[in-house]
This record gives structure tokens, sequence and C-alpha cells, in this order.
């Protein structure tokens, strides 16, 4: 890896951690409802059933409700559909591997 590659995954990697930490904290948008698949609007109890439709559609299952509960747990949100649509959860997008790849399926 370069170090301009390191670099950024470093900064991507500080950014996720502060939100999740702002997230964990129990900060609120003031009150106001969430929408449904809106970041925290998924209770930690629905993750469960929320990563098992998530990972409906993949041949490598075991791993993806692993890391899936692992960031709805974190965030708080879930994605919608079986693959893609990531912009609806930026905490669950921006969690990186130690690759600095995808950590959320």
């Amino acid at each position: 890896m370069t170090q301009a590659t390191s670099s950024l995954c470093v900064v991507l990697l500080m950014l996720a951690l502060a939100f999740a930490v702002e997230v964990s904290a129990g900060s609120t948008n003031g009150g106001f409802y969430k929408p449904a698949g809106a970041e925290g609007s998924v209770p930690i109890e629905q993750c469960p059933d929320k990563c098992d439709y998530r990972c409906s559609a993949t041949s490598h299952r075991k791993p993806c409700l692993f890391f899936c509960n692992y960031c709805c747990q974190k965030c708080l949100c879930v994605p919608s559909g079986t693959y893609g649509n990531k912009e609806e959860c930026p905490c669950y997008d921006n969690m990186k591997n130690k690759e600095c790849g995808p950590k959320c399926p």
C-alpha cells in the first residue's frame, strides 16, 4: 500500500470510529421520528431479522450474518434489500476492515 492509501485508510477509520462513538453515546436527532431504514431506526433486537433478510441471497451466509449483525448493533441500521443501498446507512457503509475494504455486507 502506498503512503497516500494508508493515510486515506486511517482518515476513513477515524471518521467511522468518531461516528460510532457518537451513535453509541446515545445521540439523538432532537426527539424527531426516524423513518424506517434511517440510521438509528432499527432497534437492536430486530438486527437478526433484518440481517437474515439482507444475507438471504448470498452463498456466504454465515460470515454475512456475522458481519451484518455486528454492523447493525453498532449503527442500528441495515440497508434495504439483499445487496447495495448502503447510502441509506452511512455508518454501516463507512465501516472498513483492516484492508480498508467494506466490513458490512
